[in-house]
């Protein structure tokens, strides 16, 4: 019998209660050690609390599976396959843990590995509005290549950024979210997500018991891992694009007008607005804030002065605007306070003051 079946449901899926939660775990030679294991022990800690916490949820079944009878890790670790690979459809969820590549090349050939193969063909005999397709970090690359995320909100390692549009341009990538959730596929980011990615499937059948997961293994919040995009990271051949960021690494501190920055390269706004976004999955002003935080993060770990001391550096008159930027752009605890200065000398004037404009229409970015 189907254990729980997928209904689409506003911003999130929900699942209507059943006799058991079958998750296949689809798994390769190769796969990234802990992306595997992380799912087990997560999924099984809920799985042993779940009569505790939550008896009205259904029981939650792990599988692995895999085109032999076993599976070894990148790290060396043999996992023993519990389940044929043709039995996937009957499953309730499938995730696909990371590939074990650390390199865009690397990924996009292990896509042409004989188990890589078997696995995208599987993949492709699933219904996501019957069965959840999951993936984190490199696994999101068989999702795709199985044509699972065609138009749909995914994401990925963010270090795969450039190479992941280009494959597959249909994908609208949100490399700021750790966990996206669209129409029965979940997607997750780097290759610790696979905790958030399993944390996250347990909450959709009960937030309580994802909850009480959390604080069991002590897993912290965190809702986006824009903290770790690097731009030096997110790799592309676009020379307008390229020419802009220069631009504005070198004016960072100054007001910066888009369409003046677009006019200094030669070329229009809205040429800037379209190359950067197919190049970056961002707009321009977007860059700009993200180059900013950038700027600012590196001066926050590298050297003693505040928020109010970095704050003109980067853009802001005020530094409750940068504040701001930064909650946003950094999961977990903060790198240092980032509240104002308690020193009875120190100027108030940078967070008081009006933000400083960054674009042609007079207001910050924020």
């Amino acid at each position: 019998m189907r254990g729980l079946i997928l209904r689409t449901s506003g911003a999130y899926d929900s699942f209507a209660t059943v006799c058991v939660m079958h998750v296949g775990l689809l798994a390769s030679d190769g796969c990234f050690s802990s992306g595997l294991t992380a799912l087990i022990d997560v999924l099984s800690t809920a799985q042993a609390q779940r009569p505790a916490v939550d008896p009205s949820i259904p029981p939650i079944r792990i599988d692995v599976t895999g085109i032999g009878r076993k599976v070894t890790t990148g790290g060396g670790l043999t996992v023993p396959v519990t389940m044929h690979l043709r039995e996937l459809p009957a499953v309730d969820v499938v995730v696909v843990p990371a590939l074990g590549t650390m390199t865009a090349e690397d990924t996009l050939s292990a896509l042409a590995a004989r188990g890589s193969r078997a696995i995208i063909r599987a993949l492709g005999n699933l219904d996501p509005g019957v069965t959840t397709v999951a993936a984190a970090c490199t696994g999101v690359f068989p999702l795709a290549e199985a044509g699972l995320l065609d138009r749909r909100r995914a994401t990925t390692s963010w270090w795969l950024g450039a190479a992941f549009r280009t494959r597959y341009p249909s994908v609208v990538l949100d490399l700021d979210s750790m966990v996206v959730a669209d129409a029965g596929v979940v997607t997750a980011g780097a290759a610790f997500a696979h905790i958030d990615l399993a944390l996250a499937l347990v909450r959709r059948v009960s937030p309580g018991l994802a909850e009480h997961v959390a604080r069991l293994l002590v897993i912290d919040e965190r809702a986006s891992q824009s903290a770790y995009l690097v731009m030096d990271h997110l790799n592309h051949n676009d020379g307008l694009v390229l020419a802009f960021e220069q631009q504005a690494r070198v004016r960072l501190g100054e007001a910066l007008d888009v369409q003046e920055l677009a006019t200094a390269i030669g070329t229009s706004r809205r040429t800037l607005e379209r190359r950067t976004q197919a190049a970056l999955g961002m707009s321009p002003l977007a860059l700009v804030q993200r180059l900013r935080a950038e700027r600012a993060v590196h001066l926050l770990r590298t050297t003693e002065q505040s928020v109010e001391q970095i704050a003109p550096q980067v853009g802001y008159a005020n530094a409750s605007t940068l504040r701001s930027l930064l909650r946003r752009a950094q999961p977990g605890p903060p790198l240092r306070p980032l509240h104002p200065a308690r020193d009875p000398r120190a100027s108030v004037s940078a967070t008081s003051s009006a933000p400083r404009p960054a674009n042609g229409t007079g207001t910050a970015p924020h």
